[in-house]
């Protein structure tokens, strides 16, 4: 039976997961692989598994009690290994870079940040801004059949969009980039801001206190989801 990989810690990690369990129905119970330096957290893989609400939470919560008593490297949801075998040989051999990964993330957490701005407020801006949006907005709407300024229009919007974003997200991200450890960049979109945060855990009520206060700064055009904290995923 393959084997489900939850995280990996120091081989002096406290293992505090009696009244914890994995993944499954019913739920799997846990064990460890250990090699002299790292111990990997597993269970057995359930067959078919995929990522129900209920096992999802079954692997956090594994993660959040590992981490509760020190640094964690955190594997993503559904992580097999053939057997614990293949398991302890993966921490041997990547031994060194485990442990120097955990010796950064000691004491850090993962907070993910989510800015979107409503597109009417952000229209709005480029139109009273924009002396070439608010001409050919004259030209299009005097003339409906005046194809080359209509696609003129569409491409001065969309580049006047893209660089209003980009400046918003380089002033949150200056604001909020000297309160943690490491940033790591979502994928790009249409968010102002789609990032991910380490930081450490005495200094996480100054981060969370300034992303309020930016979204306090912005107002109610603006809508920010900040996630966490949470196992430093984007980070191992």
């Amino acid at each position: 039976m393959p084997t489900y990989v939850y995280g990996i810690t120091g081989a002096d990690h406290p293992l505090r997961l009696d009244d914890v369990r994995g993944v499954g129905e019913p739920p799997a119970e846990l064990r460890t692989v250990r090699t002299g330096t790292l111990t990997a957290v597993v269970s057995d893989a359930p067959e078919g598994l995929r990522a129900k609400r209920r096992d999802v939470r079954a692997h956090q919560g594994v993660l959040e009690a590992l981490m509760a008593d020190g640094a964690t490297l955190p594997m993503r949801f559904g992580l097999l290994a053939p057997d614990d075998d293949e398991v302890a040989a993966a921490l041997d051999a990547e031994s060194d870079g485990y442990r120097s990964r955990l010796a950064q993330l000691d004491g850090q957490v993962e907070y993910h940040l989510r800015v979107v701005r409503d597109e009417d407020d952000l229209l709005r801006e480029i139109v009273n801004n924009s002396e070439r949006v608010r001409e050919l907005r004259q030209r299009t709407l005097a003339d409906p059949g005046a194809h080359d300024e209509r696609i003129a229009l569409g491409e001065t919007v969309s580049h006047e969009v893209e660089a209003r974003r980009a400046a918003e997200a380089r002033v949150l991200s200056d604001a909020l980039s000297p309160h943690a450890t490491s940033v790591s960049p979502g994928e790009p979109g249409t968010d102002i801001l789609s990032v991910s945060f380490l930081v450490e855990d005495a200094k996480a009520d100054t981060f969370v206190q300034t992303v309020q206060r930016e979204a306090e700064r912005l107002g109610d055009a603006y809508t920010f989801t900040l996630t966490g904290p949470l196992p430093p995923y984007s980070f191992v």
